[in-house]
């Protein structure tokens, strides 16, 4: 069988739209910046300059933001089922380019392309189930105290929503929110992440024809490349932005649902994750070896879901470590659009730093390296670490934090109410897992005892969320939700209507008011 070619760079630039040289903003028309500030994207794989994007100006911004308006105005008129039918060839348009941006992920970002074409799976899912979810936007007819009297709630759309999005799900999380936002009639206003641009600017370009092609307005769709500093700071501040969600760090969105909490608007935070898998002397060791394997070391451990502790029993514990060091022996890193790939490169040269601070503490603070903690030089754009195995105390101050890198901590436990306390002991509440073959073990994992998580698995890993549930977590990851379930009324305003349809005045409560 031939070994399929690599796609090159050439061939997803063309595909796709993108230039050596390109301008940062866009509502639907032509490209445009006037701010004479450039960014500069390069390859975290070679180190080689991609693309050189002039930025988004603050009077280029409110150039923007008055198309969002303007375009929501309009936009809010149309039925919601024929929303929903703009959505659907969204999500056509995404699969006859998926090849083409799922090469692009992998080329600005670094997951391999099978992540890379996975993200863009995500995009066309959250199409689908959008579609579906715009024939029902709906609110309960309530009973009233009152006689003759219908009581009832209807959602409304919101405005213009802001999206801030990270660099690890450069393309998936804008969907998200956008082909939910644009079901409920709102428009958008994305800021990408300033290390993954190209990839904002093809999304952006993929869907403009498809609105241009449905002659609506221009502004239902914006992207703004800029600094957070300048583009950032205005879209966080902007009154006519009723919600903004956001992706990253736990301290960036404290910051900003303050700033938003001040002027009363609202915010969906996906904020950082310290993702645990307990592993219990029940389980089928086998599969939670699979999972963790990929929990730690997919995506370089650049997921918010990421597998960042293994708190495993006492007496499976050698046997599953040492079947999971020889794992991590086999993992084949490189370029990631290379199919051989297992594990990409670090995002940048600061995230390597991280890493290698992250070790050094660990060691300080009693850890033992397993396996890894190396930084691979000369290896590409020195940007390549090993994936590493550190055996630590959960109380330890490094594993109270997260590291954007392939750091995987793990302890043992010798009773289960151990482990979950274990489990539990950490700010963040992201994603979680027990692998058990015990129901009694499962179900007390997924009760109130049990993991404090917005999301807990049982036999299933940390990462790989389907869109069809509510995505987010609780304490310092921010508590949002994105994605399937109810997430959409996030994205409308709640309005309570009662009717009198019978003539006579009554007043709630039984309440007596006559002159």
């Amino acid at each position: 069988m031939a070994k399929a070619k690599k796609i090159t760079k050439n061939q997803i630039f063309r595909a796709l739209g993108l230039k050596s040289k390109m301008k940062g903003a866009n509502c639907g028309g032509e490209w445009f910046a006037t701010s004479k500030d450039y960014l500069k994207t390069y390859s975290p794989t070679t180190g080689e300059l991609l693309s050189t994007i002039e930025q988004t100006s603050p009077k280029d911004y409110d150039l923007v933001m008055k198309q969002a308006q303007a375009a929501f105005l309009e936009f809010r008129s149309m039925p919601a089922p024929l929303r929903g039918e703009i959505v659907r060839q969204v999500g056509e348009a995404l699969r006859a380019k998926k090849d083409m941006l799922g090469a692009l992920v992998s080329l600005e970002m670094g997951k391999i392309y099978t992540e890379g074409l996975g993200e863009v799976q995500e995009m066309i899912d959250i199409c689908d189930f959008a579609v579906g979810m715009s024939r029902n936007l709906s609110g309960p007819t309530l009973q009233s105290e009152r006689p003759k009297h219908r009581m009832m709630e209807q959602w409304h759309p919101l405005g213009v929503i802001g999206v801030i999005s990270a660099f690890n799900f450069p393309v998936a999380v804008w969907a998200w929110n956008t082909a939910l936002g644009w079901i409920c009639g709102d428009s958008a206003l994305w800021k990408p992440s300033s290390k993954t641009p190209l990839c904002a600017i093809a999304c952006q370009n993929i869907v403009n024809e498809v609105f241009k092609a449905n002659k609506l307005p221009e502004g239902i769709s914006c992207v703004t490349v800029g600094s957070g500093r300048i583009v950032g700071e205005k879209l966080i501040n902007d009154k006519n932005i009723p919600m903004v969600s956001f992706t990253g760090s736990t301290k960036m969105g404290k910051r900003i649902g303050g700033v938003v909490g001040e002027r009363l608007g609202r915010t969906i935070l996906e904020l950082g994750g310290n993702n645990a898998v307990i592993i219990s002397e029940k389980a089928d060791l086998t599969g939670a070896l699979a999972s963790a394997f990929f929990g730690a070391v997919g995506t370089a451990g650049q997921r918010c879901t990421s597998t960042r502790r293994l708190i495993i029993q006492e007496t499976v514990y050698d046997k599953f470590v040492k079947k999971l060091v020889a794992n991590y022996k086999k993992v084949a890193i490189g370029d990631p659009l290379d199919p051989a790939t297992l594990m990409g490169p670090l995002i940048d040269e600061g995230s390597v730093k991280d890493y290698e601070n992250a070790i050094a503490a660990a060691k300080k603070q009693g850890g033992k390296v397993l396996y890894g903690g190396k930084v691979l030089k000369p290896f590409g754009a020195a940007t390549f670490v090993q994936p590493t195995i550190i055996e630590i105390a959960n109380k330890a101050e490094i594993v109270q934090h997260e590291t954007f890198a392939p750091i995987l901590y793990i302890m043992k436990y010798k009773k289960l109410p151990q482990a979950f306390k274990l489990h539990n002991d950490v700010p963040q509440g992201l994603s979680s897992a027990i692998y058990t073959d015990s129901v009694n073990e499962g179900e007390a994992f997924l009760s109130f005892l049990g993991s404090d998580c917005g999301i807990a698995n049982i036999n299933i890993g940390t990462s790989g969320a389907e869109i069809g549930g509510a995505f987010g977590g609780e304490k310092e990851t921010g508590g949002g939700r994105e994605s399937g379930s109810d997430a959409w009324k996030l994205y409308m305003r709640r309005q309570t209507n009662t009717i009198n349809w019978g003539g006579e005045v009554h007043l709630a409560q039984g309440v007596e008011f006559k002159a």
